[in-house]
């Protein structure tokens, strides 16, 4: 059931392992994770790293430990799965990301082309820069496109809205990469970028809903582009 793990973030990637046999129901509530040495052997990693993996699912709220007895799947399982950071594992993940963005985001663009003021221009104008130096660089070119749309949803001068933003971060990140590693991924999602940004500073909401929802067609897309060569 466990595959051996060849990583320099070990504990990380067994929490990954586990937590997707939880997704999948592989693991249930009250299920008992095998001993520490015994784990350590399927996983092919010191026992150090399944330790650290244990206190991570536990801080997770995932296992509990029982004294004398063992660690075991605890009943907040059911909460993981509906949790934002495990949404992406399953099947319909980037499915259901694009639909919430499609949802959100052109009306946080229009909103944002009327308040926006002279300081999140700057922000998004130099995300927008960092992305064009590093369209042949994913992590780079990522992390800028995720500054870009926060920026944008601080400009809409509602703190709601960035939080919301913000607490999807990891998902929107994962979905970057993906399409990111789909060719012209990255040069596509700049020219989109460039279209909104110019929309904003026209200060033209009609434009910068337009754009945006032009952007996450692409977006769809090159998910769906990802997800045909994964499989």
């Amino acid at each position: 059931m466990y595959q051996p793990i060849q990583s320099e973030r070990l504990y990380e990637r067994i929490v990954d392992q586990i937590e997707r046999l939880i997704v999948a129901g592989n693991l249930k509530v009250g299920d008992q994770l095998p001993a520490e040495r015994e784990l350590a052997e399927q996983f092919a990693v010191s026992r150090t790293a399944v330790r650290e993996a244990v206190k991570a699912l536990r801080e997770k709220g995932l296992v509990e430990i029982r004294l004398g007895r063992g660690t075991f799947v605890t009943k907040a399982s059911g909460a993981v799965r509906r949790s934002l950071g495990l949404l992406l594992k399953d099947e319909n993940g980037f499915t259901n990301l694009a639909e919430v963005r499609e949802i959100l985001e052109p009306e946080i663009a229009a909103l944002a082309a009327t308040l926006v003021t002279d300081e999140n221009i700057a922000a998004m104008t130099e995300a927008v820069e960092i992305m064009e130096t590093a369209l042949e660089n994913v992590e780079i070119f990522v992390e800028a496109d995720l500054d870009f749309h926060l920026a944008l949803a601080e400009a809409t001068q509602n703190p709601v809205i960035p939080s919301l933003v913000d607490s999807i971060i990891d998902l929107l990140r994962e979905q970057r990469k993906r399409t990111g590693n789909v060719q012209g991924g990255l040069a596509r999602g700049q020219y989109h970028h460039k279209k909104i940004l110019a929309a904003i500073i026209q200060r033209d909401p009609l434009a910068a809903r337009q754009a945006m929802q032009d952007h996450l067609l692409q977006v769809r897309e090159d998910s769906n582009a990802s997800t045909a060569s994964a499989d």
